[in-house]
């Protein structure tokens, strides 16, 4: 211990000596009075910042030094020692878990406010730095969905977070839980950390997906990054995607073509409407075109995928192009008949009315 924390440490055994020497000489237990006082010290020492081992090794040592020559027993001073210690224990272990709850609820504000942008973008950037970020650079955020919620301190966060620190340490990397999800917010330009979360995120939750948003700049671009990943969960689902890690970035072309919905939702009643009209509805036969153009318009691929033979399969084909005059192999209809399946997906046709 140094000189400068020796002598903090001393301010916090003050008035032990005496304590010790009037309790010990009738052998009598501490007063709650005096119990109080010292949990008292043993929260201000824990606010202070010394060590519970060097504070403990300081009322030890002056316990060796005024060791109460009119004590009753030895066991009536070492009663006294243990009653004093534990109480200032006490208050220093409470002093810790209320600045653990202040710190834990501090963390979760911030959080809050950086992922739904809904603090002063100059004083969230002060809090960002407390936390390890630096929101003038740019970030990108990661977000891993499993089969059930998560909450901070269960095992499969807990399991990612130990993985990110053996192997990246302190490298200005947020990791957290939000709405059941898993969020990982790290510097746009080390990619290498989210596709390492992405991995271990993908394994901790037992095979579910992960999004990565673009990296984008300043206090908004994490909230930016946060929706696009958030999007492209979304999406994953409405289109059956079973790829277990998707890119923002790779799928621009989905919002695209969802952004005039009017216009879409026209081109999925025009193009797919008579499919209707088949035996069984149109959700076949849209689940036989996604498995034909997800083959690279291979008819025994799409025919294995789907568990058909190759006959029933070109049936399917050839039903098609008879109830909607587009013909799947051929290059232009094909183009319309694709975009018009994602669109099917992406508004939940024919389950839902356009």
């Amino acid at each position: 211990m140094s000189g400068r924390e020796q002598a903090m440490a001393e301010e916090y055994v003050a008035g032990y000596a005496g304590l010790l020497t009037d309790a010990c000489a009738t052998g009598r237990r501490l007063t709650r009075d005096e119990l109080d006082s010292r949990r008292a010290l043993g929260e201000r020492a824990a606010e202070s910042g010394l060590g519970l081992r060097a504070l403990v090794g300081a009322h030890l040592a002056e316990t060796r030094a005024h060791w109460p020559t009119a004590a009753t027993s030895p066991t009536s001073v070492l009663a006294a020692v243990e009653q004093a210690i534990d109480a200032f224990a006490e208050g220093y272990e409470r002093a810790q878990r209320l600045a653990v709850r202040q710190e834990e609820a501090a963390r979760r504000e911030f959080i809050d406010d950086l992922l739904y942008g809904r603090s002063d973008l100059g004083r969230l950037v002060e809090r960002a730095e407390r936390f390890g970020l630096r929101l003038s650079h740019e970030h990108a955020v990661a977000v891993a969905e499993g089969a059930r919620a998560y909450e901070e301190g269960d095992p499969a966060p807990r399991s990612v977070e130990r993985a990110m620190i053996t192997r990246f340490g302190d490298r200005s990397i947020l990791l957290t839980t939000k709405d059941g999800r898993l969020v990982c917010v790290a510097p746009g330009d080390q990619d290498e950390v989210l596709a390492f979360f992405a991995k271990h995120a993908y394994a901790a939750t037992d095979g579910g997906h992960v999004a990565i948003g673009r990296a984008q700049q300043g206090p908004g671009g994490v909230v930016q990054s946060y929706e696009e990943a958030l999007s492209t969960l979304e999406l994953a689902e409405r289109l059956e995607l079973d790829e277990p890690v998707l890119r923002a970035a790779d799928l621009l072309v989905y919002p695209v073509l969802t952004r005039d919905r009017q216009a879409m939702a026209d081109l999925v009643r025009t193009t797919l409407g008579p499919l209707q009209r088949a035996r069984g509805g149109a959700e076949p036969l849209i689940d036989t075109l996604s498995a034909y153009f997800d083959s690279g318009c291979v008819a025994a691929e799409a025919a294995r995928r789907l568990a058909l033979s190759v006959r029933a399969m070109t049936y399917r084909l050839e039903r098609i192009h008879k109830l909607t005059g587009a013909d799947p192999s051929d290059p232009i209809h094909r183009y319309t008949l694709q975009t018009a399946v994602i669109g099917a997906r992406l508004l939940d046709w024919p389950n839902r009315q356009l």
